[in-house]
């Protein structure tokens, strides 16, 4: 990866797309997708004269300072999260449609590494995706581990942050398919050997949908993030694992209940690891990585499940002597020969 191609196209990215919503008015994420469409057919789209031809050619000079074909797909997602992080200011974009921060999009990329080392294809599941930055980091690291094909499908049920993911992952040369859908109900894409997801927090509304759910709660409206947990493990194969971004405190509010009655009957609870709190603004906003494996093909809870949390990201010996720690954890404790 290199960073100076990353801050070129970050650039070209962040310049074109601030002249389409201009002349477009239109919001900065859709003239991001506009500019993105723009790329990857070679040509400056127009429509009813928009742009004019003053700007078709400023634009087309832009997009040839950053020869993004050229690229490989770190730098390519790394220059979109950039500008998406800036779209996340201009537009106002809610928290829980934001993007999953680079730092924990790599752990969590590298525990799913960590479980699919040894299986030659696999089929990989992003049940909230979003605008992508966390399947396609993960997709990318699964590639220096996994010699055979990998099948990646993402799921949500907002058009403007699905569009910019597949954006993302056609100019990063990623096949993802994605799926347009209420990730509750019954879904589109076939069964996942593994499951990543960034999980939304609060209330779901459709309480009707919640209804064929064991984590629902006994009355008004259920938390999303317990539901979909169930999803998850109903949609892995057998032995399959899921890593999840979730609150801290996932097991320890009023709601928890119906949750931690399912658990033990329904899946391996085989980690959870808090990240730094320095990540947080305060301690109720503290998120921790959840590993989850379905039952069967030889899978099993482990004897000593994975408690801790990370050291400060800013202390590199320390981070590498956990991540070592949870290596040989990993080795001792975690079944991932069932491929």
């Amino acid at each position: 990866m290199s960073q100076e191609q990353t801050e070129a196209l970050f650039k070209v990215l962040d310049q074109s797309t601030t002249t389409l919503q201009k002349v477009l008015e239109t919001s900065y994420l859709d003239a991001l997708i506009e500019t993105g469409d723009n790329l990857l057919n070679g040509t400056v789209q127009v429509e009813d004269g928009r742009p004019d031809e003053q700007t078709v050619a400023q634009l087309t000079t832009l997009y040839q300072q950053a020869p993004w074909q050229s690229y490989d797909a770190e730098t390519v997602r790394r220059a979109i999260q950039l500008v998406l992080l800036k779209a996340i200011r201009v537009d106002e974009i809610q928290a829980n449609h934001q993007l999953t921060p680079d730092t924990i999009a790599y752990i969590m990329g590298y525990l799913v590494t960590r479980l699919a080392h040894r299986k030659h294809d696999l089929t990989l599941l992003d049940l909230t995706v979003g605008t992508g930055n966390l399947l396609t980091a993960v997709v990318s690291q699964l590639k220096e581990v996994v010699p055979g094909k990998i099948t990646a499908y993402g799921v949500d049920n907002d058009d403007t942050l699905l569009a910019i993911a597949q954006l993302s992952s056609d100019l990063q040369r990623l096949p993802v398919e994605y799926v347009h859908q209420d990730a509750l109900e019954p879904l589109l894409v076939p069964a996942s050997d593994l499951i990543v997801a960034d999980l939304p927090i609060g209330y779901y509304p459709v309480d009707e949908n919640a209804q064929g759910y064991q984590t629902r709660a006994t009355e008004g409206h259920s938390f999303v993030h317990h539901l979909l947990l169930e999803q998850a493990i109903r949609q892995l194969t057998p032995g399959g694992g899921g890593v999840f971004l979730v609150p801290s405190q996932l097991f320890q509010t009023q709601e928890a209940k119906g949750l931690l009655k399912w658990l033990p009957k329904n899946a391996y609870l085989q980690g959870l690891l808090n990240l730094p709190k320095e990540l947080f603004a305060n301690a109720n906003a503290q998120k921790a990585i959840l590993i989850l494996q379905k039952p069967g093909a030889g899978a099993k809870q482990v004897e000593q499940v994975m408690l801790g949390e990370f050291p400060s990201f800013k202390d590199q010996s320390a981070f590498q002597k956990f991540i070592a720690e949870i290596v040989q954890w990993e080795e001792q404790n975690l079944l991932t020969d069932n491929a």
